[in-house]
């Protein structure tokens, strides 16, 4: 039997706080859920290491320092309401759950939907919800969101997306766009979303979040 929580005080130690997350909320967070938990049984000895873990079917869990800063950019407050786009089997859902009032996961998979649920319910988060549908969709009915994660990168971001952020609102994308990629936080203000730089992390671009070919003769 491994020992899953020494490894998990291990990736907070090693590769949370040497990236400047700090905030007590996080740190609790990613402390508390089992990461372990929430990859495919096989992946589980991987579930700790610093980097992308490909789950299968074009899917990622971002590694957690990536996670983990976003979430410090996002700034998410006990009163907001999250949509968690791409959510896999529930990890970053559970993380967000700890945070926020209530998650909206959204997974394209109906299997792995009801995986994550099940996951998210044996493990008491009672606060979220998985819904499954096209990730480039959104979930318009539970929204506006005052907080959108993007889990996974993005060529573009569908103008869905940008349409359930509420007013005053903060979405997180990692945009594909370099050899490196760029983490950027979107505000939404006077119904605009102004995006601004924040770390640079890569992540395999979502399946749907490609741009469109141009076209040509």
């Amino acid at each position: 039997m491994s020992n899953y929580a020494a490894r998990r005080t291990m990736m907070v130690d090693t590769q949370v706080r040497p990236s400047d997350v700090t905030k007590f909320p996080i740190i609790d967070a990613m402390l508390a859920v089992p990461r372990e938990v929430f990859v495919p049984a096989n992946l589980r000895e991987a579930a700790y290491v610093g980097e992308n873990l490909d789950i299968g079917g074009g899917r990622t869990l971002l590694e957690p320092r990536t996670l983990a800063k976003m979430l410090d950019a996002l700034d998410i407050q006990r009163h907001h309401v999250v949509l968690d786009v791409g959510c896999g089997l529930g990890y970053s859902t559970a993380i967000l759950a700890r945070m926020s009032e209530f998650v909206i996961g959204l997974e394209d998979d109906e299997a792995r939907a009801e995986e994550a649920q099940s996951l998210l319910s044996e493990h008491g988060v009672d606060n979220a919800a998985v819904m499954t549908g096209a990730l480039t969709d959104g979930s318009a009915k539970s929204g506006p969101y005052d907080i959108i994660l993007v889990q996974g990168a993005v060529e573009e971001v569908p103008e869905a997306l940008l349409e359930q952020l509420r007013e005053g609102g903060r979405i997180a994308c990692v945009f594909a766009e370099s050899a490196l990629g760029v983490v950027r936080i979107g505000h939404k203000i006077d119904g605009q979303v102004n995006w601004r730089f924040t770390f640079n992390a890569g992540a395999p671009v979502l399946p749907g979040f490609h741009k469109p070919a141009a076209f040509t003769l």
